[in-house]
């Protein structure tokens, strides 16, 4: 896949099928669209194409700042990479690029610069400045400008509306990672940065990655206790982690700690993927460090069953 830092950085000998959107979290509805778009492209002998933006629209005309994104960029491109598409254009949002008209969008951008010979978009996509254009001014676009318009429809939509909404609320209110993943297609992920941390959890005989994730959008789930999984040093290694605030101790930093099981080694200043399969419980506040390394060792043993019956998906970057 060739990744273009924008529109303008895009090129290519041969006719597109593109289509756009902002595609966060690659789940299962975006996974068919993209399905769609690398098949039909195949067929006329074109190569695909996705644009998508950054930062989110959101961010930029509405001053946002508190979305949470499923996906980080380098995630999406890992993912997309996955599903073999061929071209993905990352267009910087700004206010300057939300003020083209419609016309302006697909004459300079689809047909000018892209080439494209069919656009595969939702039904209820609206485009141009202040979103004033729709499928149907796109079809008639398509007529002036010679390219296809093909409609994805309201139940396709539906079911990618529906799933984007579902996850961020599996993950935000509940930490639903069985529901969530279920609509992903794969196990939720993250990546971060190994740092020192107090140490405490090595005086308690779980010593923990404290691990630091640089992109403050991207979305962490509900504070808790997690299965998850990583590959350190070429080997996969099963997990638990814990995400909040530590309300046991005197001070409440928020951090993200990964004691992995059956494995020793330092890892600090390494980035890791995180794989999170499953949610144990809520984050508590236990009466002593007695109390809190019961329930540490409960944990594992919960941990290491979920693994005895485990099947792993498959992650689209792992295709």
């Amino acid at each position: 896949m060739k990744t273009f830092s924008s529109i303008s950085n895009f090129e290519s000998d041969k006719r597109v099928v593109a289509t756009l959107g902002t595609f966060d979290g690659v789940h299962i509805g975006h996974q068919m669209i993209i399905k769609k778009l690398v098949d039909s492209a195949k067929a006329t002998g074109g190569e695909s194409l996705v644009l998508t933006f950054f930062p989110h629209p959101r961010m930029v005309l509405k001053q946002d700042n508190s979305i949470r994104l499923l996906n980080t960029i380098e995630e999406k491109k890992e993912l997309l990479k996955g599903l073999g598409l061929d071209n993905l254009v990352i267009q910087k949002f700004d206010y300057e690029f939300s003020q083209h008209t419609a016309e302006e969008f697909v004459k300079k951008v689809l047909v000018d610069q892209f080439n494209i010979s069919k656009i595969i978009i939702g039904y209820d996509h609206r485009f141009g400045k202040n979103r004033t254009a729709d499928i149907n001014d796109l079809k008639a676009f398509g007529e002036k400008y010679g390219f296809e318009v093909e409609e994805i429809s309201a139940q396709e939509i539906d079911h990618v509306s529906i799933s984007s909404t579902k996850i961020r609320t599996a993950l935000e209110e509940v930490g639903d990672m069985t529901l969530a993943n279920e609509f992903l297609g794969y196990e939720y992920y993250f990546s971060g940065v190994v740092v020192h941390g107090k140490k405490l959890g090595r005086t308690l005989g779980f010593p923990t990655a404290n691990i630091v994730v640089d992109e403050d959008y991207k979305l962490i789930p509900k504070n808790g206790v997690y299965v998850v999984e990583s590959e350190l040093n070429g080997e996969l290694v099963k997990g638990m982690m814990s995400v909040g605030i530590n309300p046991t101790f005197a001070d409440h930093p928020y951090t993200i700690e990964v004691n992995y099981l059956d494995w020793n080694g330092d890892l600090y200043d390494q980035k890791l993927k995180v794989r999170i399969l499953d949610r144990i419980r809520d984050e508590l506040k236990f009466s002593g460090l007695d109390e809190l390394v019961a329930k540490l060792k409960d944990d594992e043993r919960v941990t290491r069953e979920f693994f005895s019956a485990y099947e792993r998906k498959v992650v689209p970057s792992d295709r």
